[in-house]
Parts: structure tokens; C-alpha cells; sequence
């Protein structure tokens, strides 16, 4: 179903948010729009919507199952509107959001449904999780120019470190179970990229409620949500696998002449399965066995 306003999409699909965990993917362009919608509604998410620009084509067979709203993703803060207004018309509904070309995976997601996941989740009393923005990368840009492949991506298997997160409002002390992260593309590429989009977590999972927002920096209004785990315990975390910085790092004018490769001596191909993500130390499946 295709909505041609926000309103018109949460009209007909808050009902739908309070039964069942939604997605919510900005395409950015058409790269792998189909392939990100599929993995959602493979993970069983109850609503898939799809935010994007009227010429982004979506394949027939995806179409029927997904919401279409039609959303200029290029204006500014216009995922962090989109975020904000669904989480306002839909309190207590479990929430993911991702781009185009990006592919959520949890601890055992082959055998678990993104449902099961998030019970277990709330019966520990948690109302987010933290997800690690994983990169993948092509390796071989001559035949790959926009650094996509599915069939040949590969990822960073080490380089990865967290520092802590300084409080403004507390003499810059860091906050209580919070870190920054790095690695990845955004790390090894450094020069080309903007200090402030260096990090590589994301509150990628999470309930909405009232008086919640997110913010530019993709953290939350609520300090709690933004912390990797509960004070007496490891909780779940999931990653979320992107080919969105690769993507960028090969289209931008300031870098694309640049890089010839993303290959490093830590490159690895990525299988696809959340067991790799979890040897690699990628996500932690805390208590949930």
C-alpha cells in the first residue's frame, strides 16, 4: 500500500505497530532497496515500511507486503522525523529503523524471530538495544564501482574499540553504561569522513514511548535507552550490517578518487549468519541461550 502522506501510513498502521515489532527503511537510493525489505520480513517484523522518493522502484513480488510512504530522505532530519512521528502515534510498539543497502542480525535470527527476540528483551526489562552499524564492502571496486556486492561482501574481523561517552552536564565524566564505538570503514578512512559521523553504534531496536525522541546523533532523548546493557547484567545487542559507508565513501567527489580498495589484512567474507557476527564478538547474546 502505497501513503502519500506519514499520517495517512500511521493512520492505518498503528493498530498494526501496538501487535507486532515494525520496520521502518529509508532508501536513500536504489541500491538494494528489494534485498533490505526481503531481510526484514524474513526476520518477521509485522510491518515493513518503506520511506522513499516516488522513483525508487520496489519489486512486484515485495510490494503487496510492504507500506510505501512517500518521503523526501534527502531534506534535513528527515529520518529523525519520520522516527519521531511514528513514535509518537505509536506508544509501546517495538521499533526498528534502518537504510537501504543495511540488514539487521541478531543472535541466532536463522532459527528466532525478531518477535521472540524482543519477549525475551522485555522480560529483562529493557526498552532498547544497542546495535553495532557493521561495514561491508566489496572487494574488488573495478568490478563493484558503488563497493556492492552481496555475493562477495566482505567486512572488518578486528580494528573495532569503544571510549567513553562524556556527560556535558557532569564536567564531561562518562556517562554510566555508555560508550562510543568505532571501527570499520569510518576508522580505517578516517580523513574522509566528518568526527561527528565517526561512531558505529545505533539504538537500532527499541519501544517506543511517549515524551521518547531521537536525535541527530542517532541516540535518544531517554538516557536509559541509550546504554548497552542493564546494571546487573550482559544484555542482548544485535548488528545491523551495511554497505551504506562503502557506498558513500565511492560516491562522494571527495573520496572516491582516493580509494582504490577497501582490503585490509582483517578483511573477511561475511557468511551471512549471525554465528560469524557473534565469534567476531559482534553482538552479544547475553543470556539468551
Amino acid at each position: 500500500m502505497t501513503h502519500d502522506s506519514i499520517g495517512s501510513f500511521l493512520d492505518k498502521a498503528a493498530p498494526a505497530l501496538a501487535k507486532a515489532p515494525g520496520a521502518l527503511v529509508f532508501a536513500e537510493d536504489q541500491v538494494e532497496v528489494d534485498t533490505t525489505l526481503a531481510h526484514a520480513l524474513k526476520l518477521g517484523f509485522g510491518t515493513v515500511a518503506l520511506f522513499a522518493d516516488p522513483d525508487i522502484v520496489v519489486a512486484e513480488a515485495i510490494a503487496p507486503r510492504i507500506q510505501r510512504i512517500d518521503w523526501d530522505i534527502h531534506r534535513d532530519e528527515a529520518v529523525q522525523t519520520a522516527v519521531n512521528k511514528v513514535i509518537a502515534a505509536a506508544p509501546a510498539a517495538w521499533l526498528h529503523y534502518c537504510y537501504n543497502a543495511e540488514y539487521l542480525f541478531f543472535p541466532f535470527c536463522e532459527t528466532r524471530s525478531v518477535a521472540d527476540l524482543l519477549a525475551f528483551h522485555a522480560e529483562e526489562r529493557r526498552d532498547a538495544m544497542l546495535t553495532y552499524v557493521i561495514d561491508l564492502y566489496a572487494g574488488d571496486l573495478d568490478r563493484f564501482p558503488n563497493a556492492v556486492s552481496r555475493a562477495e561482501a566482505l567486512l572488518d574481523r578486528s580494528g573495532y574499540y569503544a571510549l567513553g561517552r562524556p556527560d556535558p552536564a557532569n564536567h564531561n565524566h562518562p556517562k554510566e553504561r555508555q560508550l562510543d564505538f568505532f571501527g570499520g570503514l569510518r576508522w580505517r578512512f578516517e580523513e574522509h569522513v566528518p568526527w561527528t559521523r565517526r561512531r558505529i553504534d545505533r539504538i537500532g531496536l527499541f519501544r517506543a514511548k511517549p515524551d521518547l525522541a531521537l536525535r541527530e546523533d542517532h541516540t535518544f532523548s531517554v538516557e536509559e535507552y541509550n546504554t548497552y546493557a542493564c546494571p546487573w547484567h550482559n544484555n542482548l545487542t544485535a548488528a545491523i550490517c551495511s554497505f551504506r559507508t562503502a557506498k558513500a565513501l565511492r560516491t562522494n567527489p571527495g573520496s572516491r578518487f582516493d580509494i582504490h580498495s577497501f582490503r585490509w589484512q582483517n578483511s573477511v567474507p561475511f557468511q551471512w549468519h549471525s554465528q560469524q557476527l557473534m565469534d567476531l564478538g559482534l553482538m552479544e547474546p547475553g543470556q539468551w541461550f
